[in-house]
């Protein structure tokens, strides 16, 4: 876990020891501010994930931003240099590297364009932040092919545009950045105005929500208030799940606690989330059928705290607890279980983005050369994309991300290979498998390639998985705990059942088109409770061939590929 460290420890005035901002600032003050937006955006991560478009349990651009921030700061965590240049350059190189998802990568470039104007300067005044944040904006609208307005680019933009007129009437940073976050709050709040499918689901761009975070962050900063108070999320019970949060993962947090109780009167739960923040890190609350589920890091000399916390204002029902290094060490015992075909030296390798141990093996026995452990909630960095095929023994890769928030980071860590490597965009899993069944090693390298981009619309992906909140969507009114269906990512269906959820979704699909139908079942199902649904649709749909593989993947119970 030492690459998930602590940056400070919080119970130390780091940061209390306040550094006003006034006609410039250092490398030194630098520091200080990206740190500070790095605390302000962990304490509330929650508070991104939730602003989800789609009702599902798998919201992490929160997490991907903060192990974004979190990548870069450690660049940076052990330089004294006054030189802000050298800083921001550390900054940008930590980010690039650790960027996760899309947003995670957006974040990056925003980094990126701003050090490319600090270069070696040894500060930096109001005019300089104005050009930094307009190549910031310039940077991040050229890292996307089809840029999107209604989320985190247009509040970059909105940003470098009220920092243009702000400095024509100060040169006081700290009035500028008031200007800033002034700017970001109402651009934010203008996406869904901008993104119908934002306005449709009754919320903000995380994206964006989360850049105005770490701006606020360094604001607090300077104004002395609070980087730890964080907002007050409660989610459905049925999203908290066991070891979920194994990425962010931080030294000090030897011990996972779940607790799962029902209280004695309504729960106030500002009071509840001081307490817990007073225990560990990592604190989630979810609700649902009358209970409460507490997810929470931390030491081993704590870990009995929670409970006893709980045990004075409710009912406990079931204590879970967990040895986070042994459970780090299951996982990473579980990717050497995966058996790899022999991989002949020089030719072309595939590199597969997999949600689970099972999926995982399906495309290692398919012919992929490596695995890297991906998908909702758990979005790969670029730098473990690119770890992952630089040494095998060969030029030429292709990468299947397998997910279309993990598409922008593969590409990034094609960009910074010297090999020839090339994306297939798939979006996911049932097309990361149509294209590997088209790969051929030996072949000339374009030409797998185009094949293996024209496989991608002879399968969809159908994903059961249950509703985290109450909304209506294209039509479909959805309650939250309710069974949901989407098809290519798009909601179609709910369902009282897994079983009922598959057959109305494979209802709505063309299946005249498709012959077989491929079930892939998660992590919290049985092999039986699988089979049980397996045998309905069998039943219901008599003339198609029904497959049924383990999976393993988190928060889906069902995944399904249509070819």
């Amino acid at each position: 876990m030492a690459n998930n460290r602590t940056i400070v420890d919080e119970k130390q005035p780091t940061i209390i020891n306040q550094a006003k901002a006034n006609q410039s600032i250092n490398g030194k003050k630098f520091k200080l501010f990206i740190e500070a937006a790095l605390r302000w955006l962990r304490a509330n991560q929650q508070l991104v994930n939730s602003l989800n478009v789609f009702p599902v349990p798998d919201g992490d651009t929160g997490t991907n931003m903060l192990l974004t921030m979190q990548a870069a700061y450690n660049e940076i965590s052990s330089m004294e240099d006054e030189n802000i240049g050298r800083i921001a350059k550390n900054v940008a190189q930590g980010a690039l590297m650790g960027a996760r998802g899309n947003s995670g990568v957006i974040l990056s470039q925003i980094l990126r364009g701003f050090a490319r104007v600090l270069d070696n300067h040894p500060e930096m005044d109001a005019l300089l932040l104005s050009h930094a944040l307009s190549e910031s904006r310039n940077t991040a609208y050229k890292g996307v092919v089809r840029p999107v307005e209604g989320t985190i680019l247009t509040v970059i933009k909105d940003i470098s545009i009220a920092v243009e007129n702000s400095v024509t009437r100060s040169t006081d940073l700290a009035t500028i950045l008031e200007d800033a976050v002034k700017a970001a709050d109402e651009s934010v709040k203008f996406t869904p105005e901008l993104l119908p499918i934002l306005k449709t689901a009754g919320v903000v761009d995380s994206g964006g929500k989360g850049l105005y975070i770490l701006l606020e962050g360094i604001l607090r900063f300077i104004k002395g208030q609070s980087l730890d108070e964080s907002a007050v999320i409660v989610r459905d019970l049925s999203s908290i799940k066991f070891a979920e949060t194994m990425d962010s993962v931080e030294d000090g947090q030897d011990v996972e606690v779940v607790v799962d109780f029902a209280p004695y009167k309504t729960l106030d739960l500002e009071s509840f989330y001081e307490d817990l923040s007073k225990i560990g890190t990592s604190i989630q609350v979810g609700e649902g059928d009358g209970l409460y589920r507490m997810h929470i890091h931390t030491e081993t000399a704590k870990q009995d705290e929670p409970e006893a916390l709980i045990r004075q204002m409710g009912e406990i029902y079931k204590v879970y607890k967990e040895d986070l290094v042994e459970q780090m060490k299951r996982i990473e015992a579980k990717k050497s279980e995966i058996i790899f075909n022999d991989f002949v030296p020089g030719t072309i390798a595939v590199v597969a983005v997999s949600p689970g141990i099972g999926l995982s093996q399906i495309f290692a026995s398919q012919g992929a050369t490596a695995i890297v452990a991906g998908g909702q909630t758990m979005n790969p960095s670029i730098q473990e994309i690119l770890k992952s095929f630089e040494d095998l023994p060969t030029d030429k890769v292709i990468i299947l991300p397998n997910n279309k928030n993990i598409i922008l980071a593969a590409n990034s860590a094609k960009a910074l290979s010297v090999k020839q490597v090339e994306v297939i965009p798939t979006r996911n899993v049932a097309q990361g498998i149509s294209a590997i069944l088209r790969w051929n090693p030996e072949g000339d390298f374009q030409e797998v390639v185009d094949d293996m981009k024209d496989s991608l619309s002879e399968a969809d992906c159908g994903e059961i998985t249950t509703s985290t909140r109450t909304v209506e969507l294209n039509g479909v009114k959805v309650d939250k705990g309710k069974i949901i269906g989407l098809l290519n990512g798009t909601l179609l269906i709910t369902g009282e059942s897994v079983a009922e959820a598959c057959i109305n979704l494979l209802e709505k699909t063309d299946l005249d088109q498709r012959e077989r139908i491929t079930l892939f079942y998660g992590s919290d199902m049985s092999e039986d409770e699988a089979q049980t649904v397996a045998d309905e649709i069998t039943e219901t749909f008599p003339d198609h061939e029904i497959e049924l593989h383990n999976g393993g993947q988190p928060h889906y119970q069902i995944i399904m590929s249509l070819e």
